[in-house]
Parts: structure tokens; C-alpha cells; sequence
């Protein structure tokens, strides 16, 4: 399991995904879960990947050695919009899937792979998508700005809560902070490292990314506040009166 969340927002984007994969109680390992692409004062792009390790490493690969050929067709480099690294991501998906496939169907497990992308490319405004393991995708807007996928539903009441398109960059990190708090408390499948990242709209470039290792004092600092937080406000609700 996993945990990964994007937020549109006027000013830019913010990312984050865990590093925690495991294929047992007894057996965890940590994977970067974000990959990212970058062509200072071109494009930014942002991949954050859930599912099973095998597969989404396979996508991932593709895309990169896809992006090394010169062919003439759609790449990372080349694509023109952010709506075009979708369909790519999606393209790649199918690929492996179709390659896979026959050879999981008669083991229990199946190709299981999806990403939420975000960035900006030069010439249109920062955009985010959700792409399903079908290779299906939606994108984020004015009434829908953030995405998950994962384990997302801990998280995501402090998320609906906190974020709207006008909240700052500053504000968003935090309640994503506070979003893998809450989240890593009710399930041990997802746990740090934790790596963020904040774009600033237009600035097509990665110049605030984070990684939260265990014993991190500022997230430490946030868990903390943010616990006695709700332990006061939650004492100050008013009584029931029978």
C-alpha cells in the first residue's frame, strides 16, 4: 500500500508520496515513489506511483527509455501540453500491462499500477491528473484541486477541510504534512520517508523538494501540534444536553 496526494492550487502544486512497500507484516523495504523530470524553463513533471512495485519501476523505465530515443514520436522532452504526458503515462501503462499480463494470470497477482502527474509545461498553466490502472485518467480543477491514490482516505478529511484553489503554497504543505500524519497513524502500510515537493506556478523549476526522514523534527513539530490541536478543540465543543 501507499499513500500519494496532489494539490492544484493558483500558485503552483504540491506533491508528496510515502516510501513504504511491503509484501507481509514481517517484511517492509522503502521505494521513492516520486519521479520526477525536469528542463529548467521548460517543463516540470511529476510522477508519484502507487501499486505493486514491479509494475509501477516497469512504467516508470518505459517512459525514461522511450524519452531517450529520438524517433520523432510524443516523449517526456517533447510532449506539448501536461494532457499529453498523460496520454504517454497511460500508452506505457497498457504496454506492460499487455507484456505481464499472461504471465500473472496464473498467480495472484496482478498488474496493478497508478499515478497521479503533475507539472507544468511551458505555454499552458500547472495542471494535475489521476491515471487509473486502466489508463484512464481525470484532472484536477476549481472543484476538484487536489487527487489522491492509495490509502487515501485518512488522509483526506483534513485535505477537504484546509484546501481550496486560493490556499497558499505554505498552508497546502502543511495540511499535506498533516495528511501523512494522520494517515500513518491509522495504517502501518504507509510510512516515511516522506518526499514533497512545492512548485511555484511559472517559475518551471524544482527549487523547494523535501525528503522526511524518520525523527524528522519538523514534521515531529507538526504531528505534535497538530494532535494537542484537536485534543483542545475537541475539549472545547459544547457539551450534550439531554
Amino acid at each position: 500500500m501507499t499513500y500519494c496526494v496532489g494539490i492544484l492550487l493558483r500558485d503552483g502544486l504540491v506533491l508528496a508520496s510515502d516510501s513504504r512497500t511491503n509484501a507481509g507484516v514481517d517484511d517492509f523495504a522503502k521505494f521513492c515513489k516520486m519521479t520526477t523530470f525536469e528542463r529548467a524553463g521548460d517543463r516540470v513533471i511529476v510522477l508519484l506511483s502507487s501499486g505493486t512495485l514491479a509494475g509501477t519501476q516497469a512504467v516508470v523505465s518505459l517512459l525514461k527509455q522511450r524519452a531517450t530515443v529520438s524517433t520523432g514520436a510524443n516523449t517526456i522532452w517533447t510532449a506539448g501540453t501536461l494532457f499529453d504526458v498523460a496520454i504517454l503515462v497511460s500508452d506505457a501503462m497498457r504496454d506492460i500491462e499487455q507484456r505481464d499480463a499472461p504471465f500473472l494470470e496464473a498467480t495472484p497477482v496482478k498488474f496493478n499500477a497508478s499515478f497521479i502527474l503533475g507539472g507544468q509545461i511551458k505555454g499552458e498553466p500547472p495542471r494535475l491528473f489521476r491515471i487509473y490502472a486502466e489508463g484512464n485518467f481525470i484532472e484536477a480543477g476549481e472543484d476538484t484541486p487536489f487527487l489522491q491514490t492509495g490509502e487515501a482516505k485518512y488522509g483526506k478529511p483534513i485535505i477537504d477541510r484546509v484546501i481550496t484553489p486560493t490556499t497558499s503554497l505554505e498552508e497546502a504543505t502543511k495540511c499535506v504534512l498533516v495528511s501523512f500524519d494522520s494517515t500513518m497513524r491509522s495504517n502501518l502500510s504507509v510510512g516515511m520517508p516522506i518526499d514533497l515537493l512545492c512548485y511555484e506556478r511559472d517559475s518551471l523549476q524544482m527549487l523547494k523538494k523535501r525528503r522526511f526522514e524518520e525523527g524528522d523534527s519538523y514534521f515531529a513539530t507538526i504531528s505534535a501540534g497538530w494532535s494537542a490541536g484537536v485534543r483542545q478543540a475537541f475539549r472545547e465543543l459544547p457539551e450534550l444536553e439531554w
